[in-house]
């Protein structure tokens, strides 16, 4: 390794240290251990070009191991991304664009947010998953258009993580030859060596996966880093892990150590670390020849987008149909669904589960979206999440639309957003209800990132019955509705369903439908208000009704027939159904005061479900039938009446409702 080349790794170790020192807070260990694998990376193998950081055939960098940010972020100033001296000294500080942890979209080069252990490493496996589809479905014996790697750069911690196991079983199963995980093995977590609790053979677990499994002694030696990334690329029909044996802190006095890990280093160590390294440079300056060195490298990075330019113009000349059809997945639209009336037709004549509701919506949506791709936790059949006549994906089937997960929720969802964010696609996902607590991180990443992801939960509430409690979800509702920027949909019948996936691809963000086990009542007047999130079903006789029923779901029937028994006994109430609060809420004022007019103090909330959603609606005054305890075995029909969810439990709630508010 020559003088220039030993100068431009510690460029990166000192940078990123200063910037952890400048904010006294990150995460210095890796930035010093992992420096060489870096820049072996981004200097020899990585297809990137920092003037066009996102030309579509670029290979994907993850650094699931986020709390190496400083890292990246020292990597991108030096390889020309735009990310200047004084954002590195602005290191997590407020509007910066070097935060704590990598984020989508607010620094150039970052592909996803990271930062959660396992969850950049499951990404990576749907943005592998997506190349090897596209290239699948376009690539020519004469001609390719889709050719790019997924890189990983994670740590002991990411392996440790059950996700990560997850979703390597299936890039093994799926033989993802294009994705190549680059293993920091230091041995080192937070609370010090790993010898206590994670001495598990890491290449042997691999390989029985299905993975190439390769080891680099020497983390110090990028001309072994080097070789072992070209070997990983000459193996297209698996993916590849190399274990990469690294120091921690690497060249300061707290090498080895966990004090390395999560802290900075602090002003001494830090002085005698660049000693170590011969750095004679000012803070936050690189010395000329180490500039000129990297702009040597950048300057020829662009060939990479030179050569892909050069292929998509040899394949628009060979095939231009397929070309057009290409350059359509590249950037996929949505149809408009609210204005295409046969999206909104169902059966109304017959009893209708809204889990088949949603399987006719799904499909309808599949047939017009070929960019729609996902799959269920082995539980196709039942939550009814198949796509016909799409096939399923598998090695001899790549192009198959219909993804089995199996068994694996959290990597579902993850490798999910990996898809979406890759480009080309739209993704859903799905799993019981009560399941989704497994997955529920990745959704809170879908949110973060804004990312259109289609979260579909099959079997909710005490409607599942005899399974019981283990399988009955009572507060996973409220979960999914306390996540910012999550829209919630618990439809009642196919039009609200319609009204859930109409809107999942036009608003930023991902979108949960909650959906029965049980047959539901055709609910007669529910219509595409229900874009709003929230409308009136029934209307009062009187412009002000003496009370106002809310429901959703499977229980919008129950307040349906409350009102016509309530009006018997000369009660005007106004029926209203709220499928999704999170749309309602970004209605206008004046639209949710014509819902919910500020006069009407009497209000019942009814749903199978956790009572603290509906608190903010019904208010001191109003009432709630509702569920805040666990389930029992037994058919859901008994069940529903034991827990008050009936008609006349519904009425009588309203009389004391009213009762007390008159008191």
């Amino acid at each position: 390794m020559n003088k220039h080349t030993t100068q431009a790794i510690n460029a990166l170790r000192i940078l990123a240290t200063e910037a952890i020192e400048e904010a006294n807070s990150g995460h210095p260990g890796i930035a010093l251990g992992a420096a060489p694998t870096m820049y072996t990376l981004w200097a020899k193998h990585l297809r990137h070009n920092p003037k066009n950081p996102n030309f579509f055939d670029r290979d994907r960098f993850i650094l699931s191991a986020g709390h190496g940010s400083a890292l990246l972020y020292s990597t991108l100033h030096l390889f020309g991304y735009g990310l200047s001296a004084l954002e590195l000294k602005s290191f997590r500080q407020l509007a910066s664009r070097t935060p704590g942890h990598p984020e989508h979209g607010v620094t150039p080069g970052v592909e996803t947010s990271t930062g959660p252990l396992g969850q950049g490493f499951s990404n990576a496996v749907g943005f592998a998953l997506a190349e090897k589809m596209l290239a699948s479905k376009f690539n020519k014996s004469d001609a390719e258009i889709v050719d790019h790697h997924t890189y990983v750069l994670c740590g002991d911690g990411d392996i440790e993580e059950g996700i990560t196991s997850e979703a390597a079983s299936l890039a093994g199963t799926w033989g993802l030859g294009k994705l190549i995980v680059l293993y920091d093995s230091n041995n080192i977590t937070i609370e010090g060596n790993t010898a206590t609790n994670f001495t598990e053979c890491v290449l042997d677990k691999f390989m029985a996966m299905g993975w190439q499994a390769l080891r680099v002694e020497n983390g110090e030696d990028i001309e072994e880093i080097d070789a072992a990334i070209t070997l990983a690329k000459k193996q297209t029909g698996k993916p590849t892990i190399i274990e990469i044996k690294t120091q921690i802190g690497f060249g300061s006095s707290k090498a080895g150590s966990a004090d390395s890990h999560g802290a900075a280093l602090g002003k001494d160590c830090l002085a005698e670390t660049k000693k170590y390294f011969n750095w004679t440079a000012k803070p936050f300056e690189v010395p000329k020849e180490v500039t000129e060195h990297y702009n040597e490298i950048t300057a020829g990075l662009v060939a990479y987008e030179n050569d892909y330019i050069r292929r998509a113009k040899a394949y628009k000349t060979a095939y231009p149909t397929e070309y057009e059809e290409y350059m359509a997945l590249k950037n996929p639209k949505a149809p408009d669904l609210e204005n295409l009336e046969s999206f909104w037709q169902f059966d109304k004549t017959k009893k209708m589960a809204t889990r088949t509701a949603s399987e006719i919506a799904l499909n309808r949506l599949a047939d017009l979206m070929p960019t729609l791709v996902g799959g269920s936790a082995d539980l196709g059949p039942s939550n009814k999440t198949i796509l016909k006549d799409k096939g399923f994906h598998s090695i001899s089937n790549p192009t198959g639309r219909n993804i089995q997960f199996g068994i694996r929720e959290h990597a579902m969802a993850a490798i999910s957003n990996g898809i979406a964010l890759h480009g080309g696609f739209f993704s859903y996902c799905a799993t019981f209800l009560v399941f989704s607590d497994y997955l529920k991180h990745a959704v809170r990443m879908s949110s973060l990132m804004g990312l259109n992801v289609i979260y579909i939960f099959s079997h909710d509430s005490i409607g599942v019955g005899e399974d019981g409690p283990t399988h009955q979800p009572v507060e996973q509702v409220l979960s999914f509705r306390s996540i910012p920027g999550v829209r919630v949909w618990r439809p009642s019948d196919g039009v609200e369903v319609a009204a859930a996936y109409a809107t999942a691809y036009t608003k930023e963000g991902p979108t949960v439908i909650v959906t029965s086990r049980q047959d539901l009542p055709p609910v007669m007047r529910t219509s595409k208000e229900a874009l709003k999130g929230g409308y009136i079903l029934e209307h009062s006789e009187n412009e002000t009704p003496a009370c106002i029923l809310m429901a959703s779901g499977s229980e919008i029937s129950l307040a349906v027939e409350a009102k016509k028994i309530l009006k018997e006994s000369g009660i005007d109430c106004r029926v209203v159904s709220m499928p999704c609060m999170e749309v309602f809420e970004k209605q206008t004022a004046k639209y949710k005061e014509s819902i919910l007019p500020n006069s009407v103090r009497v209000r019942v909330a009814v749903e199978a479900g956790s009572s603290l959603s509906w608190h903010r609606y019904v208010g001191l005054d109003g009432g709630l039938v509702t569920m805040d305890t666990f389930g029992k075995s037994a058919p859901a029909e008994q069940l529903f009446d034991i827990y008050g969810f009936t008609v006349n439990n519904v009425v009588e709630t309203v009389k004391k409702t009213i009762k007390n508010y008159k008191k």
